[in-house]
């Protein structure tokens, strides 16, 4: 929000009989106008926001029957678009959280990056307060234990874009990624349902240049051969689904481990402070063995000696500094 300087000092002065300054007619004018060319700001970003809810809710009730009869066992749908160089996954889901609750969570920047370091490839993530607007440091990397120098930098700029009593919008972006990606964008919107559960939608995309393109390309040829997604595409001669695979079938399985990332965090945040780590970390693990075609990467304590290692460096690195 912009701040406007006090009232004296962006008036032309002028000398009152007793020696004080008064403003001038031009002053009072000058700063009238901006206050109310402020107020009209405001007025139309309310008018956005509750736009907005009002379009996630119309939204809700024309997927509700997707949502009723979802092939995951519980209200959620997954799309993506088969884009090579803009892979975009979309989720919407309705979760058991009421909505203060999970807007109170999210609305939180170090949330964000407890959630984040979730899946495996998060190697680690510092909040930084004093840039504007804060930033998420992240660094990004293999889906096993390395060092952190060997990891990519990823800087989310992070948002509360509107934070209403029925409506949140965060959006977290950041211009450059590892290996060629770049324009990451992460949207999450919220309404309130009801007084236990809330409707979400959490959007991921990024680009891919064309060296991004060829390293991908490399990807799915050998160590990702195989990985699919969760959208059916067919059916095997036996009947068995067929999923799809390639640059759509990426953006589907990291916008998956994103949700399941954030219902564990909320999932969890009612557990005493000094177990929170370990019981997210186990939930989070086992919401994603459910999807173990798409998700699974490596057994349960390889992945939790890894985390609590991380998470250790992370803390002795913040009492270092």
């Amino acid at each position: 929000m912009r701040h406007f300087p006090p009232l004296p000092q962006v008036f032309h002065l002028g000398h009152h009989a007793a020696g004080r300054h008064r403003p001038t007619h031009h002053g009072v004018v000058f700063w009238l106008s901006h206050a109310a060319l402020l107020l009209a700001l405001l007025l139309i970003a309310t008018e956005v926001s509750a736009q907005q809810a009002g379009d996630l809710k119309a939204r809700y009730e024309q997927m509700a029957p997707q949502l009723a009869h979802s092939p995951f066992q519980k209200p959620i749908v997954l799309s993506s678009v088969d884009d090579t160089q803009h892979p975009t996954g979309e989720m919407h889901a309705v979760v058991d959280h009421d909505f203060g609750a999970l807007a109170g969570a999210l609305r939180d920047a170090d949330a964000w990056c407890e959630l984040l370091t979730l899946p495996a490839n998060v190697k680690k993530c510092v909040v930084d307060d004093e840039a504007q607007p804060s930033t998420l440091h992240m660094a990004v990397g293999r889906k096993f234990d390395q060092p952190i120098e060997d990891a990519y930098a990823l800087d989310f700029r992070f948002q509360v874009v509107a934070s209403r009593p029925d409506y949140l919008l965060v959006e977290m972006s950041a211009a450059k990624g590892p290996m060629g990606t770049s324009d990451y964008r992460m949207t999450l919107e919220a309404i309130p349902l009801d007084a236990r559960r809330s409707f979400v939608r959490l959007r991921y995309a990024y680009a891919n240049n064309f060296a991004a393109r060829v390293a991908t390309s490399a990807y799915l040829a050998t160590t990702g051969r195989g990985k699919v997604g969760f959208t059916i595409v067919g059916h095997e001669e036996d009947g068995a689904p067929r999923y799809v695979g390639g640059i759509q079938g990426i953006a589907e399985r990291n916008t998956m481990r994103y949700f399941l990332a954030i219902e564990s965090y909320l999932d969890t945040l009612p557990a005493p402070q000094d177990q929170r780590l370990d019981k997210r970390l186990r939930d989070w693990f086992a919401a994603t063995e459910r999807y173990a075609r798409q998700l699974h990467e490596q057994p349960l304590e390889e992945y939790l000696a890894m985390k609590h290692k991380e998470a250790r460096r992370q803390m002795a690195q913040a009492a270092g500094e």
